[in-house]
């Protein structure tokens, strides 16, 4: 197989190429050469889809298939697509859960209302960015096109940094603050089962929208820390806390605490998706502890989680150590039974 990743050097892409690399395909990736690298054997032409005459470096190519994972502009997704109708046989856009509109909702599926979005709009916020550039892509290739929502994304490569701060958080030991319930569900992906997937509907020329990542109960937020605990062979104690004393102190889900939305949470929806659909495709999900050990093994041999591959560095991730004793030491007791 012929395939052409636009980007290649991220997280996902970066995923998607070592992966077809794996497979024996014939990879080529299209960038602007600024940042990361690409295994031996991957062809990489150079081009800037922004700019005037930024996609010249693509003619002439002929691939089987090509995923781009891109998440500026929409136009520049529309242009990348048309530059590519004639020489791409299926087109794989990996975009994201937040284009629906009611982010608390459980059991969003690929019907659900997503945000107004225009495929000609050269700005916006994520959600539209994202919505806007589906729409650009399936204009130009309709039925030849995928477009895979990714929910959370987690695994080797990451570079915003969730699962690495709390590996790194237990790493050090001592009281860890915990959001109870234990058993709070987690609904995410590993990176390398969601570039599997990708590479596998992409080969079989499978179209149409699909919520891509794993089932709503996939693990819990216990099942996550206890795995971090074992892979990093810490002595940290999981302190569960009732999440109301949690955000009475200010802390903040997903951003203070990564991975953690609380039931009730307005984008408490984007951990409860329906999957069926991409089940049923063949999506497949490793056990967490396989994602978190392979994870701290990775953020060993690399140190700190590696910049974003062309896109701006993101808030920092993680609560302060100062601020995560304070909520602690205010705390009268720990959750009966959920340790």
């Amino acid at each position: 197989m012929r395939l052409l990743v636009l980007g290649g050097t991220g997280f996902v892409g970066g995923a998607t190429v070592t992966e077809a690399v794996r497979r024996g395909w014939s990879v080529t990736v299209f960038n602007r050469g600024l940042h990361g690298t690409v295994p031996s054997g991957v062809h990489r032409l150079r081009g800037d889809r922004t700019a005037p005459d930024g996609l010249a470096a693509l003619a002439g190519g002929e691939w089987d298939v090509a995923a781009d994972t891109w998440d500026g502009a929409p136009r520049a997704a529309g242009d990348a697509a048309r530059a590519l109708v004639d020489s791409v046989g299926h087109y794989v856009y990996v975009s994201s859960g937040s284009v629906y509109t009611d982010h608390a909702a459980a059991g969003l599926h690929e019907d659900s209302p997503v945000v107004d979005a225009d495929p000609g709009a050269v700005d916006g916020d994520y959600p539209q960015l994202k919505a806007g550039a589906e729409r650009a892509v399936r204009e130009v290739f309709d039925q030849r096109a995928l477009v895979a929502r990714a929910g959370l994304i987690l695994g080797p490569g990451e570079d915003i940094g969730r699962l690495p701060w709390w590996l790194r958080r237990i790493e050090r030991g001592g009281d860890v603050l915990a959001p109870a319930p234990a058993d709070l569900p987690v609904q995410y992906v590993d990176v390398r089962d969601l570039a599997g997937w990708v590479l596998d509907a992409g080969a079989r020329k499978v179209g149409g929208t699909f919520n891509a990542v794993g089932p709503p109960a996939q693990t819990t937020m216990g099942e996550l820390l206890h795995a971090c605990v074992a892979a990093t062979g810490s002595d940290a104690r999981l302190r569960w806390t009732d999440p109301a004393s949690i955000l009475a102190a200010g802390v903040q889900p997903w951003s203070d605490l990564p991975i953690w939305l609380p039931r009730g949470h307005p984008y408490r929806g984007l951990l409860e998706q329906d999957v069926t659909r991409a089940l049923a495709s063949g999506l497949t999900c490793r056990p967490v502890a396989e994602t978190v050990g392979d994870t701290w093994r990775w953020l060993r041999e690399v140190g700190a989680v590696p910049p974003r591959a062309g896109r701006p560095q993101r808030s920092s991730i993680g609560l302060d150590p100062t601020r995560e004793a304070a909520v602690l030491a205010a705390q009268e007791s720990v959750t009966p039974g959920a340790d």
